[in-house]
């Protein structure tokens, strides 16, 4: 499976839209893709994970990574996600009270 990536922006606040598969074969290109955001200044990222169909200990440490880059900018790193197979992951490995976790990417604009 083939991981897609779409970037887009609003406001000051940069979107990453995910796709496919997040493992240990896709996960480089999604965290060469935040870290290329964050050194063009990019701190204030939404990872809008409604795509996903798979995610593995390699994809939520890309995204623990994504979260330390940005907060080392006091910037921000949240999530939308509404698909249970995924919120039980983040709640079963505690991630849920890392992340700020969105129903949708206009809630996590409007969350600031």
């Amino acid at each position: 499976m083939e991981l897609t990536l779409a970037i887009r922006e609003v406001g000051r606040t940069t979107i990453v839209s995910v796709g496919g598969e997040i493992d240990v074969y896709t996960a480089p290109k999604l965290r060469d893709k935040i870290t290329e955001l964050v050194a063009a200044g990019a701190y204030d990222l939404i990872v809008d994970l409604e795509a996903v169909e798979f995610l593995d200990s390699t994809g939520l440490g890309v995204l623990v990574g994504g979260l330390k880059k940005v907060r080392a900018h006091d910037g921000s790193l949240q999530l939308v996600c509404t698909q249970d197979r995924l919120l039980k992951i983040f709640r079963i490995t505690g991630l849920s009270k890392v992340f700020t976790i969105h129903e949708s990417a206009e809630s996590a604009i409007a969350a600031g």
